[in-house]
């Protein structure tokens, strides 16, 4: 396989080592040989981790040819039986040694569309540091360049539900597990606290720039997290930040939902280099024609 070309070398696949010790025996095994992209998240990408930080991972594979045309295996629409789809393998808590991991690997097909309705979550992981991303194919790359792509602004309304569902949590009154030993040391649980605040940050940025930098505001998040700052004045600076978001939304010049017929012709480059030749798979209409006009249009440049 084709490294990305930040990579400076190949790094055995986290899922291959941690399948062969049979900590994840659900894992699809396609999954070993046919993932393209994998990235650490949470609070490892942006930069306000501490000792006890579990390790997340999000990425995405592609599964096998016929689960993305069903017709290549004898499927009929509204006749035959539909097959099982890929769609999104996740394991949670995997513990390998002193080390926590969770895991969330989509089908290329989901992954786009999540990126494309701007999930939160999923926008942020081909956004991820360089040195955060574990394992990446020339698709992979294909990807993370084309990034700007997915952008537009609805995500605003996604990043701003997400937030406030944040708020909320806040101050949940049955906190479990390490949620308890936050709320019980700070009275309120200052990571819900910290995430409220990045994530708004995180949509003015996509708003003003159409690019993100996922560790630009980490001294101010790392601050929060320390307990810095009181459930009040978060909730004070979401409403101010909120109502200046609006504002941004008007003025912003991204566009104002997807481009989906760009994103598709990204997502079949992506197939195409995986599975080789798609012709068999799909029929591109006037393909023939597209491609005499390119050639007039090349050879209209040569003489002028």
């Amino acid at each position: 396989m084709v490294f990305c070309k930040y990579k400076e070398k190949r790094i055995s696949m986290i899922l291959q080592k941690i399948y062969d010790k049979g900590l994840i025996p659900g894992l699809p095994k396609f999954l070993l040989t046919n993932t393209h992209y994998l990235t650490i998240m949470g609070s490892q990408s942006y930069g306000t981790n501490n000792d006890d930080s579990d390790t997340d991972i999000y990425g995405f594979g592609i599964p096998p040819k016929e689960m993305i045309f069903p017709h290549l295996a004898g499927e009929i629409m509204g006749f035959s039986t539909p097959q099982t789809r890929f769609k999104h393998w996740e394991e949670h808590h995997i513990m390998d040694g002193k080390k926590e991991y969770d895991f969330s690997v989509y089908s290329i097909i989901n992954y786009f569309r999540l990126l494309m309705g701007n999930n939160p979550n999923v926008l942020d992981s081909i956004w991820t540091p360089i040195n955060c991303v574990v394992h990446c194919t020339s698709v992979g790359q294909m990807v993370r360049d084309n990034r700007k792509m997915f952008m537009h602004k609805g995500l605003f309304h996604k990043f701003r539900g997400y937030s406030f569902s944040q708020l909320h949590k806040m101050e949940t009154k049955d906190p479990k597990g390490k949620r308890k030993a936050i709320r019980d040391k700070y009275g309120w649980d200052v990571k819900f606290g910290m995430n409220v605040v990045r994530i708004l940050l995180e949509a003015e940025q996509l708003l003003e720039t159409g690019e993100l930098d996922l560790q630009r505001d980490r001294e101010m998040l790392k601050s929060i997290r320390r307990g810095e700052w009181t459930a009040q004045q978060v909730k004070d600076w979401f409403a101010t930040k909120e109502k200046h978001l609006d504002g941004l939304y008007q003025t912003s010049k991204l566009p104002y939902g997807p481009d989906e017929e760009k994103i598709k012709e990204l997502l079949l480059n992506c197939l195409e280099q995986h599975f080789g030749s798609l012709d068999k798979a799909i029929v591109v209409p006037n393909k023939l024609e597209n491609a005499l006009k390119q050639i007039k249009d090349i050879c209209d440049k040569a003489t002028t």
